[in-house]
């Protein structure tokens, strides 16, 4: 038996040698960016830049092959007339393995386009008006030997991958008419078309209570020009069943098409402006226009001021940190309430001038902004279905929209963010303005109108956000401070770090361990907001039993999250 095992050592010891020199090879395509081949290519593989390399030419298809090459780390160099040279870094060659490289040929102004954005003005990714700057993931225009070309790395992926998430989403959302039901399908698919421009399709699927199919669907396409233009389509559809009370059975419809485009000026005016026009189908027709636009002038490296106007307030949940599922499209609908049995749609003007300056880890924002918001939506918290024809209920969350009249109202804000570690975040929000509020407590609902007046009221909220990568958990956790039981929120239009809902809310996005069975990564999620369900104003309902008005409603969700 012994001799056997020296046997079979000894040809073990004497096949290793020849299978660790058994060489590999490198082969692909050459293309330019619009996918055509590019034939007769040179093709130059070396290990360093001052060893020879090897030269092979691709053929009709585009198509080269690199033989016979010793196990190791090799450079990929193409060169072809009328194009930049492309080097591809860092691919491994092992002992009999051949190894896929293709590669992409571009033009000098193709090339431009692959630049990073400049980020001398910033030095964090977290830095709220430097991070449209970052070019990450993007191969790197540089010189070498005196002339220039695009080089990438080994784990570059030359396709155009389609990305996707799917996430099914129980529990209430309780913020007005346009929530779907207790139980959603939330999905989102992304694709990228060349290398510039992308087409996404995402959408929050649930049913009402009648069992139709009700939610949000949105596709949208986007091209990226570099510096000169990065224009954006996008077409929006919601649809829910209407309750058959204070107005007669029907479906809510609204489609919105939107179109927005950015650009950067000289390198220090970044322009960012669009509009939305939203159609709503409820009872009668009603259409809106809504222009909105943004002008960031960098006057120094770490200070920019910003002038911003807008006309609707936009579904901000994932620059609040809450990216509770992929298409969190619910909220950001034409908010709308009932006029003598009529839909009115919330109509905004928003003016606020901005500056922002950061100093080391810590960034400071001072604002001041005037608002007019007419048709102004409250929310409240049962069924009053039967009080007025200016109440609209909706029955999937148990809440209801009712209108506010006109809020005209000056304010200012300041926001204080300080970044710890890569893994904590904090940030302090202060803002004064004017909000509604009833400056008598209503015992009956037939007074509330006349008990409604806009003050000036104070808001006061800290946030803080953090990884933990041991457990890989994302968690939000923030708390915001109101002066009085107001039913509008102060500073509505806040679009800076320190946007947070009202009073405590808690977030967490929490990975769980994958397994064969299941494809693409799993995560857990739960979102509470207003867990202590603050700042309720009860009123006597016709009924004898109270109902509330509120300017956040309390909603506990949770679901699971599949990223592909």
């Amino acid at each position: 038996m012994a001799h056997k095992l020296k046997y079979l050592l000894a040809v073990i010891l004497a096949c290793a040698p020849a299978f660790a020199g058994t060489p590999g090879a490198i082969a692909g395509y050459v293309k330019s960016t619009s996918g055509i081949a590019q034939a007769g290519a040179a093709v130059e593989v070396f290990t360093s830049s001052a060893s020879l390399g090897r030269v092979v030419f691709a053929d009709a298809q585009g198509h080269y092959t690199a033989e016979n090459l010793s196990p190791g780390v090799y450079f990929v160099k193409v060169s072809a007339a009328a194009f930049l040279p492309a080097l591809r870094e860092n691919v491994n060659v092992r002992a009999g393995t051949r190894v896929l490289v293709n590669m992409t040929l571009s033009t000098f102004t193709e090339a431009l386009k692959l630049l990073p954005q400049k980020n001398t003005r910033r030095a964090d990714d977290d830095d709220w008006h430097w991070t449209l700057r970052s070019g990450a993931n993007r191969p790197i225009l540089r010189v070498m030997d005196g002339a220039p070309l695009v080089v990438s790395t080994a784990e570059d992926r030359e396709d155009h991958p389609m990305k996707a998430q799917v996430a099914f989403i129980a529990g209430s959302e309780a913020d007005g008419f346009g929530s779907s039901s207790d139980m959603t399908t939330a999905f989102a698919l992304e694709k990228s078309l060349f290398s510039s421009s992308t087409v996404s399709f995402n959408g929050n699927i649930g049913s009402s209570s009648s069992g139709d199919p009700a939610g949000v669907l949105r596709i949208s396409y986007t091209h990226d020009f570099g510096d000169i233009s990065r224009p954006k389509i996008a077409v929006t559809y919601r649809h829910f069943t209407a309750p058959g009370v204070a107005i007669r059975d029907g479906a809510y419809s609204a489609v919105e098409m939107a179109a927005s485009d950015s650009m950067e000026v000289a390198g220090v005016l970044d322009l960012n402006y669009g509009a939305n026009l939203q159609g709503v189908e409820f009872a009668r027709r009603v259409t809106a226009f809504r222009p909105f636009g943004s002008a960031d002038l960098h006057v120094a490296p770490n200070m920019v001021v910003e002038y911003r106007y807008a006309t609707s307030v936009a579904d901000n949940r994932a620059e609040k940190g809450f990216d509770t599922a992929p298409a969190d499209l619910s909220e950001s609908g034409p908010r709308m309430t009932l006029g003598g049995g009529i839909p009115e749609i919330e109509k905004a003007q928003h003016h606020e001038v901005s500056v922002s300056r950061r100093f080391g880890k810590n960034n400071i924002q001072v604002a001041y902004f005037v608002d007019r918001i007419h048709n102004l939506v409250l929310t409240g918290v049962g069924d009053p279905s039967g009080y007025s024809d200016n109440v609209l209920p909706d029955v999937y969350s148990g809440t209801f929209s009712y209108g506010g009249g006109t809020l005209s109202t000056t304010g200012a804000r300041v926001v204080v963010q300080r970044k710890f570690s890569e893994d904590l975040t904090a940030t302090v929000d202060y803002s004064t303005g004017g909000a509604v509020e009833m400056n008598n407590p209503a015992n009956a609902w037939q007074n509330v109108s006349s008990s409604l007046a806009a003050e000036r009221h104070h808001t006061l909220g800290a946030k803080f956000s953090g990884y933990i990568p041991i457990s890989g958990t994302r968690w939000v956790t923030s708390y915001r401070w109101t002066s009085g039981n107001t039913l509008s929120p102060v500073d509505e239009f806040n679009s800076s770090p320190g946007q947070m809902d009202p009073y405590f809310s808690v977030f967490v996005r929490q990975p769980i361990p994958g397994t064969s069975f299941v494809p693409g990564k799993l995560e857990a999620l739960v979102d509470v907001r207003n867990l202590l369900s603050q700042g309720y104003t009860p009123v006597m309902g016709q009924d004898g039993r109270f109902i509330y008005l509120t300017q956040s409603c309390k909603a506990v969700r949770g679901g699971l999250a599949f990223v592909f």
